[in-house]
């Protein structure tokens, strides 16, 4: 690995307001000295708009935070960024999100997460960068039956266009980094849930129609694992990623060796759905937002697995063990505690 320093260096960030997005700026802006953050986010309305604003108000208040509203699929725009700031290390975490949103929406996961992430490929190409860090998912791994999912495992029977795109986004960068010597790392995502997190993830779905007082659908009759994965351990594990980025390398052939990782980041443990529902009910019933006597037999119905999802997720992060001393220390119990806390904070008091 080839350590990087990342105080004084000047970072971009795409996809900023985005759970992920977010919470990496603002450990990065508060670790890291004379750091300079470049966020871009194009402020969809794929979720409630006020929760990207209510993060983006929280990176407002570091002067060194720099926000330009845009897409990344808007090449002149990606081309403007590289040119008027030095940048040193690139982020990429802006994506259309969501498996079941691509099977009705295509047009737009081909636009931020193929086109967008080419024009981020030429931008690192034209410029000198010490280390391009991007978002994959755990969804390359399709309907995988050998567990736990190792990046040795094929990864080329994709269940569903959004897992394509993630695929496909390892397959340029990998090509990228062979061609032009772009030191990349591609970080395949597994669960990620917290504070402020995504709406449209399962957890939060669950609560709003748990708190209404709704039926909840759990799949494939409960009998689906996750690889549940609180949002601090990532922030760090994506860290520890950043500064430490892939060696170049000649090959025998006296060409580059490409300089390109790809790494899983996850709990390493997985979890069934229905105790993770038994522990979210758990919480909201701890904290006032439920009664205590809740009936949740009578507010739960099983149904059959949904198109383009899988039973079981669940991450090897021996490697990253290995090169980066990842390992992830937050119980479900205490990050589902940490979340109904915020969403009671956030939407009740």
């Amino acid at each position: 690995m080839e350590k990087i320093d990342l105080n004084y260096k000047i970072v971009l960030v795409t996809g900023s307001s985005g759970f992920i997005g977010s919470f990496l700026c603002e450990r990065l802006l508060n670790e890291f000295e004379g750091i300079k953050v470049i966020g871009i986010d194009n402020m969809n309305d794929y979720y409630d708009i006020n929760l990207k604003k209510s993060r983006l108000n929280k990176l407002g208040k570091y002067n060194t935070f720099k926000f330009i509203e845009g897409s990344i699929a808007d090449k002149e725009l990606i081309d403007k960024i590289f040119e008027e700031n030095n940048i040193n290390i690139v982020i990429n975490l802006a994506a259309q999100a969501g498996v079941r949103y691509s099977i009705e929406n295509p047009d737009t996961y081909i636009e931020s997460n193929i086109i967008g992430f080419y024009n981020i490929l030429e931008a690192c190409r034209h410029n000198s960068i010490e280390h391009l860090v991007y978002a994959s998912s755990s969804s390359v791994y399709g309907a995988n039956i050998k567990i736990p999912f190792s990046v040795d495992d094929k990864a080329d029977n994709p269940v569903s266009l959004y897992a394509a795109t993630k695929r496909s986004n390892e397959l340029m960068a990998h090509s990228y980094s062979k061609l032009y010597n772009i030191p990349s790392t591609g970080l395949r995502f597994f669960t990620v849930y917290g504070p402020a997190g995504r709406p449209d993830m399962a957890y939060f779905g669950f609560t709003n129609k748990l708190i209404n007082g709704e039926t909840i659908k759990i799949f494939n009759y409960g009998n689906c694992k996750r690889d549940f994965t609180y949002i601090d351990d990532l922030i760090e594990g994506v860290l520890r990623v950043i500064q430490g980025a892939p060696k170049k390398k000649t090959g025998a052939d006296g060409l580059p060796t490409p300089p390109h990782n790809i790494y899983n980041i996850g709990n390493s443990n997985p979890e069934n759905l229905l105790d993770f529902v038994s522990i979210l009910q758990e919480e909201l019933i701890r904290v006032g937002l439920l009664p205590k006597d809740y009936d949740f037999e009578a507010h739960k119905e099983l149904v059959p697995m949904q198109p383009g999802d899988v039973p079981i997720t669940y991450a090897d992060i021996t490697p990253l063990e290995r090169d980066y001393g990842f390992k992830p220390t937050t119980s479900l119990k205490d990050g589902l505690r940490k979340f109904v806390e915020w969403y009671k904070e956030f939407y009740i008091d």
